[in-house]
């Protein structure tokens, strides 16, 4: 089957997804409201505004250390974002009715879920952003720990541009689920978010296809290049060496 029946069939199994969200001024209103209290009680302080592509399907992968990522990196970015949310979260009346006002949408974790596959593929060939952490949990140790290979799926299936966003700060903060805050990191005051520069995916890296789980690993790559070293984790060695060498190739 061609690429435009498909893309039919998954219209019209969706329909117009950014109906019944928010939009226009009233998404605007929200966030200045929302941004100001951020700022007030959290220091919220946002980095690399002009990063941020204006129009277009868009991939936004960031790491995840606390329960109010989403919502913060939703309120730091100048355009609205849908987000995957896991279904337990849509259990709960309100909640439901909040975030499906957000943009939200249901997935179930632990297995594949092709319906939400397909919803994440219709949502950047609608030109709305999509925002996924490719670590798919909270980190515990406030470092970035290995990436599972569904952000990388999606990246490669859609071939959007992706925007890395790195979030410092917030795993000091309270009202996290079940753990508690982690201790303060040297240097480091208040919440960041930061956006990095856009990229895609290459399909292939020394003439072998990128698999799900490298294109992952490509993202955190980016994702690491935007955090202080004591939060790159997994990802902190391979990070000073491309940043070395980087340095080393300027003329």
């Amino acid at each position: 089957m061609s690429a435009e029946p498909r893309r039919d069939r998954s219209r019209e199994e969706f329909g117009d997804l950014r109906q019944g969200t928010m939009q226009g001024g009233v998404f605007r209103t929200i966030r200045a409201i929302l941004l100001t209290l951020c700022r007030l009680l959290i220091g919220l302080k946002i980095e690399g505004l002009d990063n941020i592509p204006k129009t277009g399907g868009v991939l936004i992968v960031g790491n995840h250390l606390h329960n109010a990522d989403p919502v913060l990196i939703a309120i730091a970015c100048t355009r609205p974002i849908h987000y995957m949310g896991k279904r337990e979260l849509f259990e709960v009346p309100v909640l439901r009715r909040i975030i499906r006002f957000g943009g939200t949408f249901p997935i179930d974790r632990g297995h594949p879920d092709r319906w939400a596959i397909r919803r994440s593929e219709e949502t950047l060939r609608q030109g709305i952003a999509l925002g996924m952490f490719p670590e798919g949990t909270r980190s515990k140790s406030g470092a970035l720990k290995e990436a599972l290979p569904g952000a990388g799926l999606i990246g490669l299936r859609a071939n959007a541009p992706i925007l890395p966003v790195a979030v410092i700060g917030t795993e000091r903060l309270p009202f996290n689920g079940k753990r508690p805050p982690i201790g303060r990191k040297a240097g480091i005051r208040g919440a960041r978010v930061v956006f990095g520069e856009p990229f895609t995916l290459p399909r292939e890296i020394d003439g072998k296809r990128l698999s799900a789980a490298e294109a992952s690993v490509f993202m955190m790559r980016k994702i690491a290049a935007l955090l202080p070293p004591d939060y790159r984790g997994v990802y902190a060695e391979e990070t000073q060496a491309a940043q070395v060498n980087a340095e080393y190739a300027q003329p």
